[in-house]
């Protein structure tokens, strides 16, 4: 399962005000709903956050994540969204998606609502492919998706700009772990992670052969992180019967000769 979030519009874009000032609460007024809901709420006591979405960046999110589904071999790309409610927003992407559909006729479009979406996933994930959201949705989702797979230890991601693209695992990194005389963090986020940037770079066949490995030593079950036996990170956990982060990478290393 892969996710493509566009990262830069939506909720997370960061236009938001508490106690709107003049120009901003007039233009919500003109709004009827705004007029209906919140006219009688006093103006100190709004919080306004805005979802914005302009077609140039859902095409670009959209046409990617297609993209990506004809390189590797999806059958569908998924749409996640709530347009039934998120009617302007939503309704773009949807919108945009339907457009460029037309150019991948392989490739089937579905389209879910994110509240559905989040059900589904857990009842048949197998029947889905590439994803692709706003900001807010593609955040919840791609976490749901990971928790499937044993955690964010195992989830990688991209961030890919039109020059410049950044990989790296979705969890971050973890500083209340770095006095640790010994490092328990699952690596497997971050070496599939660099298999991503291989797959950026055309490096597909070094890319399969790390996964391949990685998959390998998951198998074998010898050697496994602390959140792969659904321990809490603590320096205990060597004590009992987790991996360290070099013993995990050793593993994948040797399974890789």
């Amino acid at each position: 399962m892969v996710i493509f979030r566009q990262n830069t519009e939506g909720l997370y874009g960061g236009v938001e005000w508490t106690n709107p000032p003049d120009n901003v609460y007039d233009a919500l007024m003109s709004h009827p709903k705004f007029r209906q809901n919140f006219a009688a709420v006093p103006r100190q006591d709004l919080a306004v956050s805005t979802r914005i979405f302009s077609r140039n960046a859902c095409r670009r999110i959209l046409t990617a994540a297609f993209e990506h589904a004809k390189d590797f071999g999806y059958r569908s790309v998924t749409i996640c969204e709530k347009p039934n409610v998120i009617r302007e927003t939503s309704g773009m992407m949807r919108e945009e998606g339907r457009k460029i559909s037309a150019e991948y006729p392989d490739i089937e479009l579905w389209e879910t609502n994110i509240d559905a979406q989040m059900m589904w996933l857990t009842k048949n994930p197998e029947d889905y492919g590439v994803l692709v959201s706003g900001n807010m949705f593609g955040d919840i989702v791609s976490d749901g998706f990971a928790g499937l797979v044993g955690g964010l230890g195992f989830a990688c991601s991209a961030n890919i700009g039109e020059e410049v693209a950044v990989f790296e695992p979705t969890h971050g990194s973890a500083p209340k772990y770095a006095e640790y005389k010994v490092s328990i963090v699952n690596p497997i986020a971050m070496i599939l992670s660099s298999c991503m940037m291989l797959d950026h770079l055309g490096e597909k066949e070094k890319a399969s052969r790390i996964r391949k490995a990685i998959a390998d030593v998951i198998a074998r079950g010898s050697v496994r992180c602390y959140d792969m036996l659904k321990l809490k990170g603590s320096p205990e956990v060597l004590e009992q019967g987790a991996s360290s982060t070099r013993q995990m990478t050793d593993a994948i290393i040797r399974a890789m000769d």
